[in-house]
């Protein structure tokens, strides 16, 4: 089956399918809004033909001028032959030639494919294309359902795959049918489905913590760990830790060092590139600390943190509230318990 409804820029041929409709459109545009269009067929009658013809001489002759469109309702070989387009008296025309084909020169037919990609195990649609199709170009013309087939099949198909697999691919052709005037008119498409394996996200490596301008709380002389966690997906993938713009080493006896581990799970994985402050110091408040993730590549991702100095704690102070109520309570319990001694020996007088 031939793809028909073709919008030509130039003068070009147009396939047609014997018994099926064709759409003719003409793109030309005049300086005069009211010049009327006018299409002749140079086949084996000329015939002028214009939106002015009345129905019944349209009907009778299988053609109809709707707009700028030209429909031939069922094509024969009678309709084959040169057609042409013009804005009234004008000298500029925009040709068309049509050829139909029949079951003799179907073998030397030329198709126009709609190409479709889906993906295998996934869900698909095929869409019919809607080319230039007469429900767009006049009421009178009504759709009336689409009938898809697979080549080399002939049982109808369903335009919906739930999920998709190598052997649906193929060549599909769908017939979108129209009524008009009680008598049923077919346009049929050419589709090629072309399944491609299941697409698998591209995956990059990452770093998941910290975020880039974290702060940390800490004491000066304490001692801090700081976690970078990346996912990644090579062996070959880094992960380190850098001071401004110097490189922080692994070596342990350094006052500030980092160690990994790294941990591989289903084509993962997860590396921890940990920060090591021995004991802080003011000099390590004052440095930006980088965590970047390498890869293999060259691909790389880096977030930066900064230290920042927690006030000492408030042990002194603390301690002196705490002396301070022990004494105030020692204070009460030896006051009451000379006051009972003195009720007591003044009891004894008496």
């Amino acid at each position: 089956m031939t793809i028909t409804g073709v919008y030509p820029q130039s003068p070009t041929d147009i396939y047609v399918e014997a018994g099926e409709m064709v759409v003719l459109c003409c793109p030309l545009n005049g300086e005069d809004n009211d010049a009327e269009l006018i299409w002749t067929s140079h086949t084996s009658q000329e015939i002028d033909l214009t939106h002015n013809m009345s129905s019944a001489e349209q009907k009778h002759r299988e053609l109809l001028v709707h707009g700028r469109s030209l429909v031939i309702l069922n094509a024969t070989v009678n309709h084959q032959g040169s057609y042409s387009c013009s804005l009234g008296n004008s000298s500029s025309k925009l040709w068309f030639t049509l050829r139909v084909c029949t079951t003799q020169s179907r073998k030397h037919e030329q198709r126009s494919y709609y190409p479709t990609t889906c993906y295998s195990q996934e869900a698909c649609t095929l869409y019919c294309p809607d080319v230039n199709t007469p429900s767009a170009i006049t009421p009178k013309i009504t759709s009336n359902g689409i009938i898809w087939y697979k080549e080399g099949e002939s049982s109808p198909k369903a335009c919906y795959f739930s999920s998709v697999e190598e052997k649906d691919h193929g060549v599909y052709t769908c017939t979108r049918s129209y009524l008009y005037y009680g008598q049923i008119y077919n346009m049929t498409f050419t589709v090629l489905l072309d399944i491609q394996p299941k697409e698998t996200p591209e995956k990059y490596p990452v770093i998941i913590s910290p975020h880039n301008s974290d702060v940390f709380p800490v004491y000066l002389g304490s001692t801090v760990v700081i976690d970078c966690k990346a996912v990644m997906y090579s062996d070959f993938d880094e992960v380190f830790w850098l001071s401004s713009d110097s490189f922080i080493e692994t070596n342990s006896s350094f006052l500030v060092y980092y160690n990994y581990t790294k941990e591989t799970n289903a084509n993962k994985i997860k590396m921890t590139a940990s920060l090591i402050f021995r004991e802080v110091s003011e000099e390590d408040l004052l440095q930006n600390y980088t965590c970047k993730l390498q890869t293999v590549t060259g691909h790389s991702s880096f977030v930066t943190i900064v230290l920042s100095q927690k006030p000492s704690p408030a042990y002194v102070p603390l301690a002196l509230v705490i002396v301070g109520f022990v004494v105030m309570v020692l204070t009460v319990v030896v006051y009451v318990r000379f006051k009972m001694i003195s009720m007591d020996n003044t009891m004894d007088i008496y």
